[in-house]
């Protein structure tokens, strides 16, 4: 049954899972005081990279015995560096769940030539984390972006483990609280949660992985823009407002600026509510509805950021165009930009619930999409 265009539009219509909408309130006159020009090494220029750090870890919790780094080409150039670096001393265990774990898996096996485990999972699942041996250091992403499957919060990662955990945790930090204590080398970009600007990463280290670093000389070659020690050492300025390479000044001021409102809603609290809240809009509806669902089928794991659904009912071969046109159509109509769900995903919806998306749009967004369904609904079953 065809259904009324609603009357009410989203005011913010941005649901990309990435780059991801600016922060309320955002204005480019914010950035006006940007050190641009200058050099990042400059005496009274280098304190906002140490600020964006040190702001960073206050609203993450992240301990105080560990080091945040920023890094060169966002949150893939972080979980590389991660792997050249700390890979190789230990056999290691690969768990993937998505496209982006997948591309982890290849990296280690196909350019590292690692003789990994490779454990894996289907769209909508996830690997028994549980199950991995943990004395070998274990790869993983904590949300699956593009899969919208998480890590669940009871996540079993032993404290007395022998190897490292690299954290793939892009689409997590600032909206899910991250258990610092079981990750060892953590890593995300701007552009995720605080709605930041893109190809700059983070990268967390604990004391552990320092010893690592500091103790295992991998067995390939490091190119410079990974290279984290010299002489054995780790080389500390990167972890205290120097970088690898030039940093975007621009960009800097830009994350400063989005931490800053995230102080302003309550920090990392205020953060994951307003998450939550654009995730339970997308869950009363799904609930109410018999012809959409959550690609994720266990509510444990089900992500609060990349909120991936899909229409029940129908083949692939149907969902695909039928799920490209409602995308279509509802950016045509202003009302939802790039919510098409990942080319190597299942086909179906991809909706961004991150912190700066404001729960009122998502509301908004719902009856659009139901409207849209029903449209398409009528048009297949007059053209049958």
């Amino acid at each position: 049954m065809a259904i009324g265009k609603p009357t009410t539009r989203p005011a913010n219509p941005r649901f990309s899972s990435g780059p991801c909408s600016k922060h309320p309130g955002f204005t480019l006159g914010r950035l006006s005081d940007a050190a641009l020009g200058r050099s990042h090494r400059a005496a009274d220029v280098k304190p906002r990279l140490r600020a964006a750090i040190e702001r960073t870890r206050s609203i993450l919790r992240i301990p105080r015995d560990y080091r945040i780094g920023i890094v060169p080409a966002s949150d893939t150039g972080a979980f590389e560096m991660a792997m050249w670096n700390l890979l190789g001393e230990r056999p290691v265990e690969m768990a993937a769940w998505e496209s982006f774990g997948s591309g982890w898996v290849t990296d280690a096996v196909k350019q590292l030539r690692i003789n990994a485990t490779v454990h894996t999972a289907e769209y909508g699942k996830i690997v028994d984390m549980a199950s991995l041996d943990y004395d070998h250091d274990v790869c993983f992403t904590w949300n699956g972006t593009t899969s919208g499957v998480r890590v669940p919060s009871d996540c079993f990662i032993p404290a007395d483990r022998a190897g490292l955990t690299l954290c793939d945790a892009t689409s997590a930090a600032f909206a899910m609280d991250l258990p610092w204590n079981r990750l060892d080398a953590t890593t995300f970009s701007w552009q995720k949660v605080l709605g930041g600007e893109a190809a700059h990463g983070m990268l967390v280290l604990s004391p552990r992985a320092v010893e690592r670093l500091e103790s295992h000389v991998p067995a390939w070659p490091l190119p410079k823009i990974f290279r984290l020690t010299k002489g054995g050492k780790l080389i500390e300025a990167i972890f205290e407002g120097a970088t690898i390479n030039t940093p975007s000044m621009l960009c800097v001021e830009d994350y400063l600026a989005a931490l800053e409102w995230a102080e302003s809603v309550g920090g990392l609290d205020g953060l994951i509510a307003r998450t939550r809240a654009s995730f339970d809009a997308i869950d009363r509806f799904v609930k109410a509805r018999d012809w959409i669902d959550f690609l994720a089928n266990d509510p444990d794991c089900r992500s609060k950021t990349s909120v991936c659904l899909r229409f029940t009912g129908m083949p692939d071969d149907d969902a695909q165009p039928f799920a490209k046109a409602i995308a279509k159509q509802l950016e045509d109509e202003g009302v939802a930009y790039d919510i098409g769900s990942y080319r190597d995903a299942p086909p179906g919806l991809r909706i961004w619930c991150g912190a700066t998306v404001d729960s009122s749009d998502v509301e908004a967004l719902m009856p659009w999409i139901e409207w849209a369904y029903r449209s398409h609904t009528v048009s297949r079953r007059t053209a049958a």
